[in-house]
């Protein structure tokens, strides 16, 4: 366990929060179809969720689509995801029980994560409402793995980045939280393998949301 005081918890959403793979899979599948385009299985889609919806269709799209024709492709799964993307999506077990928890011993709540802003905000709406200090999102800060929407979530919510503590499920989440100075947390029960969890410079790995509170 670390040494330094938490003052502040901050979440990837997608795979750390939310099983939202169902509406990510039913989301792009519909938009491929819009647009004629073959269909993935949903293990290529998972594949493909890492670092946001730009990336998640540019992988989608055939390899020989036009660029004109991917953006086409991006802003329609933006408008069906607002949609009806958030019909599939539940936090995971035990999540919203340790978001209380935490909230209850005083500590600062944030989500940074790689999804589009808009789909951040209609996520937390819909399954996690009024629980978090500050939401941040593609469009708001730049993808992790760029530290700087890690730094402005510290800003935003008044701590020091090394005495906040960073959960995630990815490569991109840890090495964020890594060149920003916060706790990195992996978790286990997300859309990435652990070793590569591991590898990507985590402080930690936990199986359940519940092993957070041992950090309070």
């Amino acid at each position: 366990m670390p040494k330094r005081t938490i003052e502040a918890f901050v979440f990837d959403l997608d795979g750390t929060l939310l099983h939202t793979l169902p509406d990510l899979i039913a989301v792009t599948n519909e938009s491929l179809r819009h647009f004629g385009m073959p269909e993935h299985d949903d293990a290529a889609i998972q594949s493909f969720a890492a670092n946001g919806a730009v990336a998640l269709m540019l992988q989608a799209v055939p390899n020989n689509c036009s660029p004109e024709l991917a953006q086409e492709a991006l802003a329609y799964w933006k408008a069906t995801a607002l949609d009806h993307g958030a019909l599939l999506s539940r936090p995971f077990p035990g999540v919203v029980e340790t978001l209380e928890r935490l909230h209850e011993a005083g500590k600062k709540l944030g989500v940074l994560s790689n999804k589009f802003q808009a789909g951040v905000d209609d996520q937390l709406a819909h399954n996690l409402p009024d629980l978090f200090d500050v939401a941040l999102g593609d469009g708001s800060v730049p993808r992790k793995p760029d530290p700087t929407g890690m730094l402005e979530t510290a800003r935003r919510l008044g701590v020091a980045p090394e005495r906040m503590a960073y959960v995630g499920d990815s490569v991109g989440d840890m090495q964020a939280a890594v060149r920003a100075g916060a706790l990195a947390v992996g978790v286990t029960w997300g859309y990435h393998p652990v070793e590569q969890i591991k590898a990507a410079g985590a402080d930690m790995l936990f199986d359940t949301p519940e092993q957070l509170l041992a950090l309070i």
